[in-house]
């Protein structure tokens, strides 16, 4: 069949009667595929659909996944019926997906509007931030156990400190000589990367709906103000910290290069940008937000950051079997990187600390 007939055929089973008019592959982050499906509707106005063929080697339980997405969004949509939100559509027998035998299909609305990989208008940052801060908030009340962990031990910091000595004593591909003074690093700070882990463990930091994919451009902005419109790609929503959506959100957003340049003198954290979104992120769950989860918002900066760098360190330890490379070492380059940038956190901690209990004065 092709493509054509068989995306038409997905929309027919999503109860979509109007005429197909044709539709175009979208580029929507690296793990479904996605098509813009247009169809015209009998008043003669064109109605544009998101149909994604979602990839179940990577999401292995993708019944599971759409249960959690359906549960979120729903428990959104109750409470700001008015508000812009995702909405999946349902097939006759009610289900939010479709599984054809081969493949496993789901739908939402085209929502007009632009994305961006990086940032630097202050205006759009706090925008972004508060755009997170304000689905953390409105799932602050959402029953978390009746939510599936889609993917096990993603933010377990010891489990991935555990594969990275296991790693590093295997060394399969000869690789750990190269790799001394980053793997020296990493060990050395192994406690302090899995802060956030322990202090969940202790009961200290509560769980909460966290997205698990902060990245800025998860975030539709409208094309003419910049408003945030909608936080989009749910797929690893599920439970976990605070500071997990925070702090990857800073390491992606705030620093001064990309997270593969191969110049790591050059990565850092640009306060400009980490002061806005926390300032967007602060005032949307201020409200719900614990005093210890304030208190180590910076921290999962850090955190994050070193986890990321021991999941890179790893892989490339390993031969690279996880993470997609463009050249031999590119996970090196990741690594020492992200090493990089972690250690400009560390010295600007005391910094983010302060930022971070100024605005929450002044928010409160």
């Amino acid at each position: 069949m092709e493509l054509h007939e068989k995306l038409l055929s997905v929309c027919r089973a999503f109860r979509i009667e109007d005429r197909f008019l044709g539709f175009e592959t979208i580029q929507m982050g690296n793990v479904n595929k996605t098509y813009k499906v247009n169809f015209l509707r009998e008043d003669g106005s064109e109605k544009s659909y998101l149909v994604q063929n979602v990839n179940t080697f990577a999401f292995r339980d993708p019944v599971g996944l759409m249960d959690n997405i359906d549960k979120v969004t729903e428990h959104i949509r109750a409470k700001n019926p008015k508000k812009l939100c995702l909405h999946f559509h349902h097939t006759a027998d009610r289900k939010t997906f479709l599984a054809d035998g081969e493949n496993f299909w789901r739908m939402t609305n085209y929502i007009p509007s632009v994305t961006f990989n990086s940032l630097q208008d202050p205006a759009v940052l706090r925008n972004a931030g508060a755009a997170f801060g304000e689905f953390q908030n409105q799932l602050a009340d959402f029953p978390i156990d009746s939510l599936k962990e889609t993917i096990p031990d993603f933010h377990n910091t010891r489990r991935r400190f555990a594969a990275l000595k296991q790693a590093v004593e295997e060394d399969k591909v000869q690789r750990a000589a190269e790799a001394a003074e980053e793997i020296r690093f990493l060990l050395e700070n192994e406690d302090l990367a899995c802060s956030l882990t322990d202090l969940q463990k202790k009961g200290v930091l509560p769980l909460r709906v966290t997205h698990n994919d902060t990245k800025i451009n998860n975030v539709l902005f409208d094309r003419q103000t910049r408003q945030a419109l909608v936080v989009i790609d749910l797929d690893t929503v599920m439970p976990g910290l605070m500071g997990h959506d925070f702090g990857d959100a800073i390491r992606f957003a705030a620093n001064f290069c990309e997270e593969d340049c191969p110049e790591p003198d050059k990565a850092g954290v640009d306060m400009r940008i980490f002061e806005a979104f926390s300032q967007g992120f602060l005032s949307k769950t201020a409200p719900s937000i614990t005093q210890a989860e304030a208190d180590t918002l910076a921290l999962s900066c850090i955190c994050l950051t070193l986890e990321l760098s021991a999941r890179f360190l790893t892989d490339y330890l390993q031969g690279d079997p996880y993470f997609n490379i463009s050249y031999e070492g590119h996970n090196l380059v990741r690594t020492r990187c992200q090493l990089a940038l972690a250690k400009d956190m560390l010295k600007k901690r005391g910094k983010m600390e302060a930022l971070i209990r100024e605005q929450l004065e002044k928010i409160r």
